[in-house]
């Protein structure tokens, strides 16, 4: 029998395992966390104190409490009963495959552990694990992870179907959508994705073609309110009219491909990087990087709760 989880280990308390640790506390988990960094503790629950508002506009799971919080320096402890590991740690192999190896030795071999790194592998990392690296996964979030819902799991090559499946199950259960790769590519799905619509981004605004703030003016009041709603091939769908996407293909393969040929690869310059930054601070204005993430995240509470209640009536 598959072991349920109740008690959650956050490795690293930055961005992203503070996040996290948010989101399993408003889901009633309990939550051990540690981190060597300085005041981590004091940061992390600052961290949580200021999105439980989000959280609880979400809605709360029964026994949800920040007062499930634990917080230790030492790695031994904090996952002595840990249920499932949460891992958050630099983005460097040696210190992932160092601490992998860690992992193996002090956990039952049942405990998934569960990395959110967005530029290594899960074949890389779980050669560390001399013992157990089936039971090793990618659980690589969106930032926010206690707001935006996607997770993409990543087996490795020792990763059994079942860490697979009991990952994705432990996800969806916590309200997210998980997507599955069935290869490792770099940078998984979402961020590849993102890579590729930045570099025409930047291109368009290296050659002059437009300003910052119009490109950014051009993707959130455009496309980006669709993607908003629904993805690109679903989208194409609409876009073929009654026809669906088999006429959209045939009205558009011609166009579409003869763009691709004359997409932009940019090259990131001094010069090209201080055009972008000049038009950045000129669209941003006074408005500071918390009065910006507010910004973000109201905006996005509301996509949240309209997507809910239409997936209820739909």
């Amino acid at each position: 029998m598959a072991r349920s989880v109740n008690r959650v280990a956050i490795i690293g308390t930055g961005v992203i395992g503070a996040s996290w640790a948010a989101l399993f506390l408003a889901k009633g988990l309990e939550v051990v966390a540690t981190d060597v960094a300085p005041n981590a503790e004091a940061s992390l629950k600052k961290f949580i104190e200021e999105a439980w508002p989000a959280l609880s506009r979400l809605g709360l799971s029964p026994g949800a409490s920040q007062a499930n919080l634990e917080f230790t320096s030492d790695l031994p402890t904090a996952v002595e009963r840990a249920d499932f590991v949460q891992e958050n740690g630099p983005e460097r192999i040696d210190f992932k495959k160092k601490l992998y190896g860690q992992l193996d030795e002090l956990l039952p071999p049942d405990v998934i552990v569960a990395s959110s790194s967005s530029g290594l592998t899960m074949s890389e990392i779980q050669l560390g694990c001399s013992s157990h690296p089936e039971r090793c996964v990618i659980g690589h979030p969106f930032n926010p992870p206690h707001i935006i819902p996607l997770v993409e799991i990543v087996g490795g090559a020792k990763t059994s179907g079942d860490t697979i499946r009991r990952a994705s199950e432990f996800y969806t259960g916590l309200g997210k959508r998980t997507v599955r790769l069935h290869k490792e590519v770099p940078g998984h799905v979402a961020n590849r994705l993102q890579a590729a619509l930045a570099r025409e981004v930047y291109y368009l605004v290296a050659e002059g073609v437009v300003s910052v703030a119009d490109v950014d003016a051009a993707l959130c009041w455009g496309p980006g309110l669709r993607w908003g709603v629904m993805g690109q091939v679903l989208l194409n769908h609409l876009g073929g009219g009654m026809g669906g996407i088999e006429h959209f293909f045939a009205q558009f393969t011609g166009p579409v491909t003869a763009w691709w040929k004359v997409l932009g690869s940019p090259e990131l310059t001094p010069e090209v990087q201080k055009k972008l930054i000049d038009g950045l601070h000129e669209e941003v204005g006074s408005r500071s990087i918390d009065e910006l993430a507010a910004q973000r995240d109201e905006v996005l509470l509301g996509l949240l709760e309209l997507r809910a209640k239409s997936d209820q009536t739909s």
